[in-house]
C-alpha cells in the first residue's frame, strides 16, 4: 500500500491541549494601544480563498468528466493532433534499420568501393570532354540564325513604313508578306536542322563509342538540355518577331520584356546568360537579384559534393550487390524472388533518388541561380504531398514542366486540341526523352523508360478524381497510390530491367581486381 506523506492536522485534535500550545495561542493575542486585542496569526481573506481552492482541487469529489470530448485521433475531433513524435519514431526506425543493413552488407561483402575498378576507358573520357565542349556550339548557331532573321524583320519594318506613304502599298505589302513567309520557312528549317544535329550527333556518339554508362548519361543529359534550350530560343524569338511585324492587342508582350524588346535581345551576351541560366524556357528578360551571396554558393556546392559522394557510395556498396543478386532470379523468372528483390531495391533506390533530387534541384540549381543572379528559383514545389500522380509530374520538376506547358501543351490547346490529347502528346514526348536519357547510355533501347511514361497516363486518370475530391481521406489515398507506384513499380523495376539488359550484353562495368 502507498504510504501517507503528510498527516492532516485534524488527526491530533483528539489529544488534550498542551501547556506549550496554550502559551502559543495566548502569545498571539497582543493588546493594542487602545486596549483591544487582535489575533495576529489569522489568515487574510485572499489566503483563505486560495487555501480553499487548493483543498477543493485535491478532494476526491472533483469532477474529472465535466464536458463531452472526443478522442484526438477521431475524425470528429475539433483539432488535428500533431504527429511530430511519430515522425521522430519513423526517423529513428529508418536510421536503425538502415544501420543494421549497412552492418549486414559490410559483414557479407566487405568494402566494395573502388575507383580504379571502374572501366573508365580513355576513349570515353576524351569523347565525353569533346562533346561537352561542342554541344553548346549549337546554341551559338541558333544565335546566328536568329541574327539573320532579326535583320530580315528590321528590314521588313522599314519597308513597311515606306510603303504606307506610296500609292501601291497594298500590292507591295502582299509581295512583302510572301517574301517574309519564305524567309521564315528557311529560318524554321535551319533551327530544326541545328537542334536535330545537336541531339542526333550526341546520341550516335554515346550509343556507338562511349562505353561507360555514367559518362554517356552525363553527355546525353547535357545534349537534351541544350536541345530543349535551342527549341525554346527558336520558338520564343519566332513569336517575338511575329509580334513586332504584326502588332495587335492579341500579341501584347509581358511588361517584363519592355526593357529588352525584340530584336535588341539578339545578342551574344543575352544568349550566354540563357545558356547558363537554370531554366529551359527562354525570355529576353528574367527577374534578377541585386548581388551574389558567395557564402550561399559555397554551402550549396558543399551540399552537392557531399550528396554526390553519398550517392556513389550507396550505389556501389548497396545497390550494386542487390542488382547482381537479382540476375539469376530474372533469368529463371522466379516471380516471388523478383518481387522480394524489388522491395529490397526500392529502399536504396528511393534514398539515392531523393539524394540526387536534393543535390540537383536544391543545391546545384540554387548555386547556379545565385551566381547568375537568377531571381525565380521555384525549381520544385511540395511534390511529396501530391494527392495524385498528375500533381507529382506538375510539381517535382518545374523547369521541364514549364517547357512542356509553354511550348507543347499550350500551343496545342491554342490550335483547338482537346486537353487530354495534348497531355498524351506531352507524355509521348517525355517518354521519348526518358528513353534517350536511359536507353542510349546503357546501349539498350528496350523501351522500358518510354513505356513507364505512357503508364503514367492511366495512373493520372485513376488518381485525378481523388485530387478533386473534398476531404483529407481522398488526398491521403491519392498520395499513397503515388508513393506505391513511385517506390515499387517505377524506379526499382526500371533499374532492374536495364541492369539485367546491360549484364546480358556486356557483363559488369567494373574490371576484375588484380
Amino acid at each position: 500500500m502507498a504510504t501517507v506523506d503528510a498527516v492532516p492536522a485534524s488527526t491530533s485534535a483528539v489529544q488534550a491541549p498542551s501547556t506549550a500550545s496554550i502559551a502559543a495561542a495566548t502569545a498571539h493575542a497582543i493588546p493594542r494601544s487602545n486596549g483591544s486585542t487582535e489575533d495576529q496569526g489569522s489568515p487574510k481573506p485572499s489566503e483563505t480563498t486560495k487555501k480553499s481552492n487548493i483543498d477543493t482541487k485535491y478532494r476526491h469529489f472533483v469532477a474529472v468528466h465535466s464536458k463531452s470530448r472526443t478522442s484526438c485521433l477521431s475524425t470528429d475531433s475539433a483539432a488535428t493532433p500533431s504527429f511530430v513524435g511519430f515522425r521522430n519514431l519513423m526517423v529513428i526506425v529508418l536510421v536503425v534499420s538502415n544501420l543494421r543493413l549497412m552492418i549486414e552488407n559490410f559483414m557479407k561483402y566487405g568494402v566494395l568501393i573502388c575507383i580504379r575498378c571502374h572501366d573508365y576507358r580513355r576513349q570515353d573520357l576524351l569523347l565525353g570532354a569533346l562533346l561537352y565542349a561542342l554541344i553548346p556550339c549549337h546554341l551559338f548557331v541558333a544565335y546566328i540564325i536568329e541574327l539573320a532573321a532579326a535583320q530580315q524583320a528590321k528590314g521588313a519594318v522599314g519597308r513597311s513604313k515606306k510603303s504606307e506613304a506610296s500609292s501601291n502599298s497594298a500590292g507591295r505589302k502582299g509581295l512583302e508578306q510572301q517574301a517574309l513567309h519564305s524567309a521564315w520557312v528557311l529560318i524554321a528549317l535551319a533551327h530544326g536542322l541545328n537542334a536535330t544535329l545537336c541531339l542526333l550527333v550526341t546520341t550516335t556518339v554515346v550509343y556507338c563509342h562511349i562505353h561507360h554508362p555514367l559518362i554517356g548519361t552525363l553527355c546525353e543529359f547535357h545534349a537534351i538540355i541544350v536541345w530543349l534550350k535551342n527549341c525554346s530560343y527558336a520558338f520564343t524569338n519566332r513569336d517575338l518577331r511575329h509580334a513586332l511585324l504584326n502588332p495587335s492587342t492579341s500579341t501584347a508582350l509581358p511588361d517584363l520584356y519592355a526593357s529588352c524588346p525584340y530584336p535588341r535581345n539578339i545578342t551574344v551576351r543575352n544568349l550566354t546568360y540563357f545558356w547558363w541560366a537554370p531554366t529551359l524556357v527562354y525570355q529576353p528578360v528574367y527577374p534578377r537579384t541585386s548581388h551574389i551571396r558567395w557564402l550561399f554558393v559555397l554551402k550549396r556546392l558543399a551540399e552537392a559534393a557531399g550528396l554526390s559522394m553519398f550517392i556513389w557510395i550507396a550505389s556501389a556498396q548497396y545497390a550494386s550487390p542487390v542488382l547482381r543478386n537479382s540476375l539469376d532470379k530474372m533469368a529463371t523468372l522466379d516471380i516471388t524472388s523478383i518481387l522480394e528483390r524489388l522491395m529490397k531495391l526500392s529502399t536504396i533506390s528511393l534514398v539515392i533518388w531523393l539524394a540526387g533530387f536534393f543535390a540537383l534541384f536544391q543545391s546545384l540549381l540554387n548555386a547556379l541561380a545565385e551566381v547568375m543572379r537568377f531571381g525565380d528559383r521555384q525549381f520544385y514545389t511540395e511534390w511529396w504531398n501530391s494527392p495524385s500522380v498528375g500533381t507529382y509530374w506538375r510539381t517535382w520538376n518545374i523547369p521541364v514542366y514549364s517547357f512542356m506547358r509553354r511550348h507543347i501543351f499550350s500551343p496545342l490547346i491554342g490550335r483547338g486540341w482537346h486537353p487530354r490529347t495534348a497531355s498524351a502528346i506531352v507524355y509521348l514526348f517525355s517518354g521519348f526523352l526518358h528513353e534517350l536519357l536511359v536507353g542510349v547510355p546503357t546501349h539498350n533501347i528496350i523501351g522500358v523508360a518510354f513505356a513507364g511514361m505512357l503508364f503514367q497516363m492511366p495512373l493520372i486518370a485513376l488518381t485525378m478524381p481523388l485530387e478533386k475530391m473534398q476531404g483529407a481521406n481522398a488526398k491521403v489515398l491519392g498520395n499513397v497510390i503515388f508513393w506505391v507506384t513511385f517506390c515499387l513499380v517505377g524506379q526499382p523495376l526500371a533499374a532492374l530491367l536495364y541492369f539485367f539488359a546491360w549484364q546480358a550484353k556486356y557483363g559488369s562495368v567494373s574490371r576484375p581486381q588484380a
